[in-house]
């Protein structure tokens, strides 16, 4: 027979709350699991009455004609005629062991904020995609081989491939707005600034 004050008690005490704790967090992973795969519940916070979390990137989402990169993704899945639309959380739910973590941390944290009223939406990403985020649907930046007769393609280039050294939403941001359509979406003046890192002649003259 143990007694409160015993010491057999206070032994269990931490096993049982550590267990608690275990069964806590796997809860909310799975439940969180569940919720974010409805694009409705990414913006269901407000900041303001009536005025959802990123309005104007869930509006530009949505449109039957893309305006940014996450809109053509969306756009090519219902062409694709799978069974659900593009969701956010297919680009934004962190990849391998380390990434998927990482958002479930930031989404914990971001929780956090808003429960206790302090948070404040944000202007650009804390933690950007990985490559490995993009590299679940493109596995290879470009596999075909260039016509003799044609300029390659920029990632036909073996320089420009996989040892490019420059991350996938370095040159193609998601959500930006008003770049070249026929060009996945790609802004010219911002593609050439991480050409300057290796190429001298896209470096802005300074003298």
């Amino acid at each position: 027979m143990s007694f409160p004050g015993s010491p057999r008690r206070l032994r269990l005490t931490p096993v049982a709350a550590a267990a608690a704790a275990v069964a806590s967090a796997s809860g909310g992973w799975i439940a969180t699991d569940t919720l974010e795969r409805d694009n409705d519940f990414c913006n269901a916070c407000h900041l303001e009455p009536d005025v959802p979390l990123h309005i104007d990137i869930r509006r530009d989402f949505d449109l039957r004609l893309p305006v940014d990169l996450a809109g053509l993704h969306n756009r090519a899945a219902r062409q694709a005629g799978g069974e659900r639309d593009f969701r956010c959380i297919d680009c934004h739910g962190g990849t391998g062991p380390l990434g998927r973590p990482r958002v479930k941390a930031l989404a914990a944290t971001d929780a956090f904020w808003y429960v206790v009223g302090r948070f404040e939406e944000p202007d650009g990403m804390l933690w950007p995609l990985w490559d490995e985020d993009c590299g679940k649907c493109h596995p290879a930046f470009d596999e075909g081989e260039a016509e003799a007769w044609r300029t390659p393609r920029f990632h036909q280039l073996p320089v420009h491939n996989v040892a490019l050294g420059v991350g996938c939403v370095e040159c193609h941001r998601t959500h930006d707005r008003g770049g070249a359509a026929n060009a996945y979406f790609l802004r010219v003046r911002w593609v050439r600034t991480q050409c300057a890192r290796c190429h001298s002649e896209f470096q802005e003259d300074t003298g």
